[in-house]
């Protein structure tokens, strides 16, 4: 599931992405020379940040984590001679 959740993000991201550039663009009134660099920089951004959103959300609790057997040191027991 966690999969899918990511594909999606990946999605909508390229989408609000492009549409990021193209309002820079309306607002600048010219195509921007090196687009696809900013592009690149706008969506590497929105991805590390929703990953990371989405990851954290799929994190288990340190409670359900299982735990490995540690073994239990025996007490020392002391031998007197006599």
């Amino acid at each position: 599931m966690e999969l899918i959740y990511f594909t999606l993000a990946a999605i909508v991201l390229y989408i609000v992405s492009d549409k990021i550039v193209l309002t820079i663009e309306r607002k600048r009134g010219e195509r921007l020379q090196n687009r696809s660099v900013i592009f690149f920089f706008i969506i590497i951004t929105l991805t590390i940040i929703s990953f990371s959103i989405i990851q954290s959300l799929y994190e288990k609790p340190v409670s359900e984590t299982p735990q490995t057997e540690q073994p239990q040191n025996a007490p020392a027991t002391e031998t007197k001679s006599q």
